[in-house]
């Protein structure tokens, strides 16, 4: 099978604040699917980045009493930190105040729109969130608050230019309907579809000098604007890939690549499926080809949000509990739709539950088994498989189970196919009682030492498909198992716990708290 080229993006999140665990939900979920085609044999390029020019940067840093770009660098470096704590394996990450391919390639965007006859100036007064940075009506606004956000908007006037959104409507409506360009899930899509059908406006692409208090990309030609952040933010997409600088990278990952896949939080569906498709179109450029939208993390009931003040610290969390437990709670308890509540006993008692209770348990039990029947030699599969057929019918297909609840976009139903092996293996020895095996063995019995030696082959090679499938999700803990069933000189290293219990470091530390 000819490999397949994956370009995968996380979107990339103003740094007027430090991260929380609600983006490290996007983070997770991309770097889990580029490890994943990477584990298939598929070439893949996994870019992540901070959106580094919007009026929200600038109003923090005021209210921080520093300068813009003290503020800007000292959080993006924060975001771009997120590698180790959260074991993201990025082949690339943009920050869009300084990485010289950005300025180049929105200017190319801008440049190629306007050739198209999309950009034109006009007047307009509307009620701008900053929060989301983007104008709204009256009527989008329930109780004259932002949805997103709670806040009231403030009203703007002022002279802009404006993209041309309205002429797209009818090519948007028949890409996604023919999913040409998906998404996933289907509610959104189908709320995508009912917002193009209600009509397209056209919307304003660049803020005056002034109001963006001379922070961000002049619009080209015209010193006086700047380039309107959500407009500069998701050209990042095809900069980081040097288009408008000739970097090969853009054509191998983005004109030629087989898939165009950006997963989204639910609140930005809008700018990504209807506004940066348009973009392109105008410009004459590809299309992503997915965009694969989750919901939110929330705590008591509310949006975690650098904005709405309801935080929680990845790094803290991992750091306390380990990068596995953070990872696999947001893979195995967060639903397809629908936000998750989050707290930290719940991710306390997946991970016991899950690890040290449950695969960490496993692993261990076999790794002493084949120590204490085989002397630490990992037996071949014999003939009497009918007692380990079972397992080995689970291991078979977990791969394949993985794979579809994956292009599904369905991380939590991913998780529980590969959790269909440990279950599968528990039953396995709950059924085949190894001890009594190794006791009949013992007693002269060949027909026993031959089904022992099925039944601990059997167990081993669940062990390898589990570490092996699970590499994409928790990396950390894959190896660790991979070390525990890989012989070292002919025999599997001495055993050891895989998971402490992590209630047990709750009494004894300190619970992180969340950022203020």
């Amino acid at each position: 099978m000819t490999a397949s080229r994956h370009y995968i993006t996380t979107t990339i999140p103003y740094v007027n604040a430090r991260p929380h665990l609600g983006f490290a939900l996007e983070l997770v979920q991309a770097d889990t699917l580029a490890r994943h085609h990477r584990r298939r044999g598929d070439r893949v390029r996994l870019v992540g980045g901070t959106d580094d020019n919007s009026l929200k940067n600038v109003l923090a840093a005021a209210a921080a009493g520093v300068d813009v770009r003290t503020l800007v660098d000292r959080n993006a470096a924060a975001f771009e930190a997120l590698r180790g704590p959260l074991a993201l394996s990025f082949d690339d990450f943009i920050r869009t105040s300084r990485d010289p391919r950005h300025r180049v390639g929105v200017e190319r965007l801008w440049q190629r729109c306007a050739a198209a006859g999309d950009l034109y100036r006009k007047e307009y007064e509307g009620l701008y969130c900053v929060g989301c940075e983007q104008f709204y009506t009256e009527d989008e606004l329930p109780g004259r608050r932002c949805a997103e956000h709670g806040t009231r908007p403030e009203r703007v006037a002022e002279e802009n230019w404006f993209f041309r959104l309205s002429r797209y409507a009818d090519d948007l409506h028949d890409l996604i309907s023919r999913g040409t360009l998906r998404i996933e899930p289907a509610a959104r899509r189908n709320e995508v579809l009912a917002l193009i059908s209600g009509g397209l406006h056209d919307f304003s692409v660049s803020r005056s000098h002034t109001r963006a208090r001379g922070w961000g990309i002049p619009v080209p030609g015209d010193p006086g604007q700047v380039v309107y952040v959500w407009w500069d933010a998701l050209g990042n997409y095809v900069t980081s890939l040097g288009y408008g600088t000739g970097d090969p990278a853009y054509e191998r990952w983005w004109v030629h690549g087989d898939r165009r896949t950006h997963p989204v939080g639910s609140g930005v569906v809008h700018f990504h499926a209807v506004r940066w498709p348009a973009i392109l179109l105008s410009a004459g450029l590809p299309l992503p080809t997915d965009i694969l939208v989750h919901d939110y993390l929330a705590v008591d009931g509310r949006k975690i949000s650098k904005s709405g003040g309801t935080t929680v610290d990845p790094v803290a969390l991992s750091d306390t509990y380990g990068t596995d437990a953070v990872r696999w709670w947001l893979l195995r308890e967060v639903p397809r739709v629908g936000d998750a509540d989050f707290t930290l006993d719940r991710l306390l008692a997946r991970a016991d539950q899950d690890f040290a209770g449950g695969l960490g348990s496993l692993v261990h039990r076999i790794a002493t088994m084949v120590h204490r029947y085989r002397g630490g030699k990992a037996p071949a599969l014999g003939t009497d498989r009918y007692a380990v057929s079972p397992l080995l019918e689970a291991c078979g297909k977990a791969p394949g189970r993985v794979d579809a609840a994956l292009a599904d976009h369905d991380f939590r139903r991913a998780a529980d196919a590969v959790w269909a092996v440990v279950e599968e293996a528990n039953r396995c020895i709950a059924d085949t009682r190894p001890w009594e095996l190794a006791r009949a063995e013992r007693q002269g019995n060949a027909g026993a030492a031959e089904r022992l030696d099925s039944v601990l082959a059997a167990l081993i090679t669940a062990c390898r498909v589990l570490a092996d499938e699970l590499s994409s999700f928790i990396p950390g803990a894959a190896a660790r198992i991979t070390h525990q069933v890989t012989p070292v000189g002919g025999l599997l290293p001495p055993t050891s716990p895989l998971f402490p219990r992590l209630h047990d470091i709750s009494r004894a530390e300190p619970r992180p708290v969340p950022l203020p």
